[in-house]
């Protein structure tokens, strides 16, 4: 079946760095386009980043261009977000998603915290 799992999350300090991966099975990877998505704390989900199948085209949210960068590894079955230069707003649970098979599939999450 499909799985996406998420990982690196962590507490960072701003200004800080993470590098968010998700590991993807049970479908064909690299004929899917990715996203990644966060929800904060009392906040609806918000899309974040997303990356064609064959990571040629990239697409960010206003909020994060700049300062994060999602790619991803084929032969893997991995994407990734490296997030750079932190702020207390990007704390959120960090999802990706997988539109695949008819279907949206989505992880489990993994939680980011930025603070002092």
């Amino acid at each position: 079946q499909v799985q996406l799992v998420e990982s690196g999350g962590g507490l960072v300090q701003p200004g800080g760095s993470l590098r968010l991966s998700c590991a993807a099975s049970g479908f064909t990877f690299s004929n899917t386009n990715m996203h990644w998505y966060r929800q904060a704390p009392g906040k609806e989900r918000e899309w974040v980043a997303f990356i064609n199948n064959g990571g040629g085209g990239t697409n960010y949210a206003d909020s994060v261009k700049g300062r994060f960068t999602i790619s991803r590894d084929n032969a893997k079955n991995t994407v990734f977000l490296q997030m750079n230069s932190l702020k207390s707003e990007d704390t959120a649970v960090y999802y990706c998603r997988a539109p695949t098979r008819g279907r949206e599939y989505w992880g489990q999450g993994t939680q980011v915290t930025v603070s002092s």
